[in-house]
């Protein structure tokens, strides 16, 4: 007599099944635990810090600040389709299906494990879900060759049908329930207890009238939070507590200190309005944005701490293990003006952005100067460590270079014909913007008019009017800025110190 075997449909079920029952119980332990100890979370931050930065630039090229959730819809899909593989291989004997299952128990179970952020407990939740996994799909699988053997009768039917409905349940309760253990770190309790101590920083220069064309087609001068650009590796925001937050200042210091969140706002709290660029920005590109941060002077911090001689270098790490190497001669430059930054806009961070302290460093590319979520910082030479994105072939030094845009009339864009006004966005932190030019289908560069400056650590924006005939026009943009560089021509990508080239856009008088 043949095995019996179970028909592909319920075969396929059943994999997919064991998939979301594993997945659900390792976040309801991850919730209990540590939510960055779910499998699906610590297997796509593995995912993260293993893409090659050729795809990671692809990657935010191609949806921005949705990256991570693309990358979470690719990992359900490819595990689906795993679970329905291993279900149709198993339709006689389940021996395919429980070996994915241990295959991905134990790729989560090293995923977790190699975490820099997470204790050896952590393992208790991928251990939870390859258990679950293995034991819903044996037992499935059991139920349907039982249903086969006895020719399908109703019965063993009802019981295979219902135990799935109950499985497939428990999962998704599973998973919510995870999901709000998870969150359940009062954020917005702790973000209250901070807002009434950012009216005592001493107040950042009031940003002057003029300057931005907001009304010509520039953004606003100020970066409402929810607008701000947002490109980070952190597959799930850590959620902390300015309670619990401590930073630990150690290395080739003369005296190691450990600053607690109420130490850190008790020293002298001061406003700087910086604007700050993503070396992932290409020409023209989004992820420039300006705020008024609040916060305390990090120069005085490091020279409290005491910098010894032949160090180079301040490596900060992020609450979930990511790094970041900051130069110690910037950092110490008495202007720079670089932060451990609490507020925003005359807000606590949101947590997007490096709640409860970020750093925030004028005049750097985000990946060498902004460390968000910071709670380490040791000083230390270039020679001795390499951060994240050294690692993966970018850049030691990352200073801002000086670009524009063309942000009116937008790419392909009708406008009437006669006067049309064209503006953009220039910028140049640290350096300061000096002059902006403009032209209309390779002709003459004509200056810009500039708006009035905040500081040499701000975005300017630049309107201009050309009178154009009807048909198709393309305008370019080049900016100066005060150490008398002009931008080049010359395209670069983004690899290794950031973009350079003209921006352009195409539209059509009508």
């Amino acid at each position: 007599m043949d095995t019996p075997r179970i028909p592909a449909p319920a075969a396929a079920l059943i994999g997919l099944l064991g998939v979301l029952v594993a997945l659900g119980a390792g976040h309801l332990v991850a919730g209990v635990l540590e939510p960055g100890a779910s499998p699906l979370v610590a297997v796509g931050n593995a995912a993260i810090d293993l893409t090659p930065a050729v795809v990671k630039d692809f990657a935010v090229r191609a949806f921005g600040t949705a990256d991570k959730l693309v990358l979470l819809a690719g990992m359900a899909v490819v595990l689906a389709g795993l679970g329905v593989l291993a279900g149709l291989l198993s339709r006689r004997a389940p021996r395919a299906g429980q070996s994915l299952a241990v295959a991905l128990g134990a790729l989560a179970m090293l995923a977790v494990y190699t975490r820099p952020d997470l204790g050896q407990f952590a393992l208790l939740a991928p251990a939870a879900s390859l258990f679950a996994g293995l034991g819903a799909f044996t037992w499935l699988h059991g139920r349907a060759l039982a249903v086969r053997a006895a020719d399908g009768l109703a019965e063993d039917r009802r019981r295979f049908l219902l135990g799935s409905v109950a499985l497939a349940a428990g999962a998704g309760l599973s998973g919510l329930a995870g999901q709000l253990l998870g969150r359940r770190v009062d954020l917005a309790a702790s973000q209250n207890a901070v807002a009434p101590v950012l009216p005592r920083a001493a107040k950042a220069a009031p940003i002057p009238p003029g300057a931005d064309f907001a009304a010509d087609g520039t953004p606003s001068f100020l970066t409402p939070n929810a607008d701000f650009y947002r490109i980070d590796t952190a597959f799930s925001v850590p959620r902390l507590r300015a309670e619990d937050w401590e930073l630990r200042v150690h290395g080739m210091v003369e005296r190691e200190l450990r600053i607690s969140f109420a130490d850190l706002v008790n020293r002298p709290l001061v406003e700087r309005t910086i604007t700050m660029t993503c070396v992932s920005n290409e020409v023209g590109g989004p992820y420039v944005s300006t705020a008024t941060f609040t916060g305390v002077d990090l120069r005085e911090l490091l020279l409290e701490a005491g910098v010894r001689p032949g160090a180079d270098q301040l490596a900060t790490t992020s609450s979930d293990g990511w790094t970041c190497g900051t130069p110690l001669s910037v950092l110490l430059e008495p202007d720079r003006g670089a932060l451990l930054a609490i507020g925003m806009n005359g807000q606590p961070l949101p947590a997007e952005h490096g709640f409860p302290v970020r750093m925030v460093t004028p005049g750097l590319y985000g990946y060498v100067g902004a460390t968000k979520w910071i709670t380490e910082a040791e000083v230390t030479t270039f020679a001795d460590f390499d951060p994240y994105w050294i690692r993966r072939g970018w850049a030691r030094l990352g200073p801002v270079k000086t670009q524009s845009r063309v942000d009116r009339p937008t790419g392909f864009a009708k406008v009437p014909a006669g006067r049309v006004v064209v503006a953009g966005t220039a910028w140049a932190q640290h350096t300061g913007v000096s002059t902006v030019e403009v032209r209309v289908d390779g002709g003459p560069w004509r200056a810009a008019t500039l708006s009035v400056e905040s500081t040499v650590d701000t975005w300017r924006m630049w309107r201009t009017e050309f009178d154009l005939a009807p048909g198709g026009h393309t305008v370019e943009c080049r900016a100066a800025d005060r150490s008398g560089y002009v931008q080049t021509a010359q395209r670069a990508d983004v690899v290794p110190d950031g973009a350079t080239g003209w921006h352009s856009k195409f539209f059509t008088v009508t």
